[in-house]
Formats: C-alpha cells, sequence, structure tokens
C-alpha cells in the first residue's frame, strides 16, 4: 500500500459500481446538486479537470486502467475505469471486497485499514471516501452557519462500515461531531409505523477539523469547504467522543422495524437512546461506556411502547386504531378543550403532563401542543406535506381568527394513545409512564448495552 494506492482503493470503495462487465466499471460522484454544466458550468468545468488531472493519471500509472467520465444534465457524474482490471480486483479481493453492485452499501474496511500505517496512508484513503460520499453543502451546519460540517453520507445498512470510518477519521484526529445511524430510532423517534426510515448514514466532522487533519483531492470540493468556512465567525474544534458529554436524549418510539432482516445482528432487535449507544453495542474503543449505561439505567424515562406522535387525516389514524386491538378495544370519553387553555399549560410548564393519573404518568403538554399546532395548520391550509411550520406562528394565526377554538380529545380509559380531531385531521399521542415501560425493557444476554422493549399488553396497563 502507498498513498496513491490508497487514494484511489478510497475513491473505488466510496463510489465504485461494478457490473457484469469484465473490463470496465463506474465510480459514482455524488454531484447531482451542483455539478450540473447547465447549473454551474463553472464548477463543473473543475470536476472534469479533476478527474483528468489528478484521478486519470493516477489510474494509469498504479493500475494501467484507462479513465473517461460522462455526466448527465441532472448533475450525475460517473467516471468510467475500463482496461484490464486483474490488478485493482486482486486488490480489493484481498481486502475481502467482492467487485459487485455499489461497493458502499456492503463494504468493511478493517482489513484496509490494517494497511493504513501511516497517517499519510489513513488521509489518502479517506481523500478518496471523501471525494466520493462526503458533501460539503452549507447545509450541513450545526445549529448554525457559524458551525459547518463535512458530511460523510452512507446508504445501504453498512454499520460495519461506518464504525471503522469512524475509527479511522479518530485516529487523524478528524473527532465526529454527530454520527446519524441508519435506524428508525434516529429517523423516525415518533411515528413507529411509519416505513420511510432507511435514509442513510452520516458522519459529520466539523469543517475546520477536517480542512486542519483531513484532505479532498478535487479541486471542486476545496473550494466548496472554503466557502462554508467563510460563513464562520470563528474555528471550531471537536473533541474524541470519549471526552464529550452524552445529552439527555429524546423519548423514542418503540418502533415496528426495529427486528428488521436488513438490520446487522449486532443491531437488530435493539432499541437505541443515543447515537452514543450504537457505538457502545458494537464496542467502539470511542464509546462513552459510562455514560450509556446511566442512560440505560433510566431507559423507561426515555421510551415509549406507543406513538410519541402520529399525524394523519382521519382516515389514516382510524386506521391504525381499527389495526391495534390495545387502541381499539378502549373506551373513550370525549372532550373538547379550548386551544388557549391548553396553550396556557404549555407557557407555564412545556414539561407539564395533562390527563394526568399520578405524578409521571400522563400526556405530555409539549406533544399535545404539537399535535393542535398540527390541526391548526390543517384547518389553516398551511401544512407542508405534515409539517405544519412553527408553533408559535402557527397558533397566533389560527387563534387570532378562532379566539374561542377547541380540539376534541378523545380520553382512552387506560393509558394507551390520546386521540386529537380538528376538521378532517386527528392526531395521537402516546403517554409517559415509565413505572410500567420500565417492565417492558429486556436486557441482551450477550451484551451489557443492548436491550429490546417488548410489547405492552392490556394488562401491564391495568
Amino acid at each position: 500500500m502507498d498513498t496513491d494506492k490508497a487514494y484511489l482503493i478510497g475513491l473505488v470503495v466510496g463510489g465504485g459500481i461494478w457490473g457484469n462487465a469484465e473490463d470496465v466499471f463506474r465510480i459514482r460522484l455524488p454531484y447531482r446538486q451542483w455539478g450540473s454544466f447547465e447549473e454551474d458550468p463553472q464548477r463543473a468545468s473543475l470536476i472534469s479537470k479533476d478527474i483528468l488531472k489528478h484521478v486519470s493519471p493516477l489510474f494509469r500509472a498504479v493500475y494501467g486502467v484507462s479513465v473517461s467520465y460522462e455526466t448527465k444534465k441532472s448533475g450525475e457524474w460517473n467516471i468510467l475505469c475500463e482496461g484490464d482490471l486483474t490488478e485493482i480486483r486482486s486488490d480489493l479481493e484481498h481486502y475481502g471486497i467482492k467487485c459487485e453492485g455499489e461497493l458502499r452499501k456492503n463494504v468493511e474496511i478493517d482489513k484496509i485499514a490494517l494497511d493504513l500505517l501511516d497517517d499519510n496512508l489513513k488521509r489518502r484513503f479517506i481523500a478518496g471516501l471523501a471525494d466520493t460520499i462526503a458533501s460539503t453543502n452549507s447545509t450541513h451546519r450545526r445549529f448554525t452557519n457559524d458551525k459547518q460540517m463535512v458530511s460523510f453520507e452512507v446508504s445501504g445498512f453498512g454499520f460495519g462500515f461506518v464504525c471503522s470510518l469512524c475509527k479511522l477519521l479518530h485516529s487523524i484526529n478528524c473527532f465526529p461531531d454527530q454520527i446519524l445511524w441508519n435506524h428508525p430510532n434516529f429517523h423516525c423517534k415518533s411515528n413507529p409505523f411509519y416505513k420511510k426510515w432507511k435514509k442513510g448514514f452520516k458522519i459529520r466532522v466539523y469543517i475546520d477539523q477536517y480542512d486542519k487533519f483531513g484532505s479532498f483531492t478535487f479541486t471542486s470540493k476545496v473550494n466548496s469547504m472554503s466557502q462554508n468556512m467563510d460563513l464562520e465567525a470563528k474555528e471550531n474544534t471537536a473533541m474524541p467522543c470519549e471526552y464529550r458529554t452524552v445529552d439527555r436524549p429524546t423519548v423514542s418510539c418503540v418502533h415496528c422495524d426495529e427486528n428488521s432482516s436488513l438490520l446487522p445482528e449486532t443491531i437488530r432487535n435493539g432499541h437505541y437512546l443515543h447515537n452514543k449507544h450504537v457505538c457502545a453495542v458494537m464496542g467502539c474503543e470511542h464509546a462513552p461506556y459510562t455514560r450509556i449505561s446511566g442512560l440505560i439505567s433510566n431507559a423507561e424515562d426515555y421510551i415509549n411502547p406507543f406513538p410519541v406522535l402520529v399525524k394523519g387525516t382521519n382516515i389514516e389514524i382510524s386506521k391504525i386504531i381499527k389495526e391495534n386491538p390495545i387502541f381499539g378495544d378502549r373506551v373513550y370519553s370525549k372532550r373538547l378543550v379550548r386551544i388557549s387553555e391548553l396553550n396556557e399549560i404549555y407557557q407555564k410548564n412545556k414539561n407539564e403532563l395533562v390527563f394526568a393519573v399520578d405524578e409521571v404518568a400522563g400526556y405530555p403538554i409539549n406533544q399535545v401542543m404539537k399535535a393542535v399546532t398540527f390541526l391548526s395548520a390543517a384547518e389553516l391550509g398551511q401544512l407542508g406535506g405534515k409539517r405544519p411550520g412553527k408553533m408559535p406562528d402557527v397558533l397566533d394565526e389560527y387563534q387570532a381568527n378562532n379566539p374561542s377554538a377547541s380540539v376534541e380529545i378523545m380520553l382512552p380509559d387506560l393509558l394507551t394513545p390520546l386521540i386529537l380531531s380538528m376538521g378532517g385531521y386527528s392526531a395521537l399521542v402516546g403517554a409517559s409512564n415509565p413505572k410500567v415501560y420500565k417492565k417492558l425493557i429486556l436486557m441482551s444476554p450477550d451484551n451489557p448495552y443492548k436491550f429490546s422493549v417488548m410489547p405492552i399488553k392490556e394488562e401491564d396497563l391495568r
């Protein structure tokens, strides 16, 4: 392994797509949003020069392979690698990588990492990955433009690949600020029935950190990174995961796909409270184990076996209730509650429980108000999909014209989800009930950081 080969293997692992042809494969570049000649001809010109001046000579020198490229109006770019591919196939197979399909969806890089003996080799391999899967879009920021990120984006379910890449970044002092795992507990925390949670992984590193310790080869990406850094007022510095605090997690529902066969066995049938909880279950040496153990010891405060909040039309919500006997077999009492009264409770204490049965069991007012905001936006005809806009803006506008407006609330005889309705829309809000939910937590016999949540039954609530 030398630095040129390390870069090329990184490029192939990040973007390589292999078909049936013996003498050609593609490297897909993720420039769909800004690489089109029509959208940005100057940047597109840079990309083509990068391919011909940097990538092509390396492939020819290291593997004797010819390189050209193809691009489409949509902004899709493919580097075409043609010729005798025997040597590059052999190198990839040496690292346990099969030359089939889109590599990054299924690849493991542990064996490659063993050959990256110094920081230069690591940086060149990561640069190859970064030129293909790292996004420098300025929307990848932490809260404000002042904290810009480089975001490594990985599709598929390669938890091992993501974990290994994170460790490599750590080893060159590019400490990831955040990992978004491709799991419903992170992509879909409120609605246990939502099936479109498979949105891939993101590993985000402060752009200042990456500028100092990592690298890109493509001039177009270097320029983009520089432009994003100009948005920052000061330099941002991250620290290793093991020394960082772990924020109190928000409550997450128990999703119906936690046992999906798409998930690797290590992860499957587990419930995860925090992104670093996944790191601990995977045995990463940088995971903050003590803090994760602290969260697990109080896991009942952060889980809900019911929906946290589900929004939809009356027909959609009725279907959910009908298909779930523990919802459908309830006796509901109907209440009409003024929105102004609910808002007053919310403004006094955003952590208040309403319709509470004791000091910790009841319906969180913050979720109830999110439901009311959704229903109000629907009445105003302002829903963006199921997104209602900012709560104060929506409520102020709706109540200005409807000062005595009420929401219909169906209160169940047990602490199953509350049903709120206005017009043609409804919402379900699950209760906080930690004393009961604690009984549902089942620790894994094989991993002290992994647990699952057993399905709740009616008798658990009585």
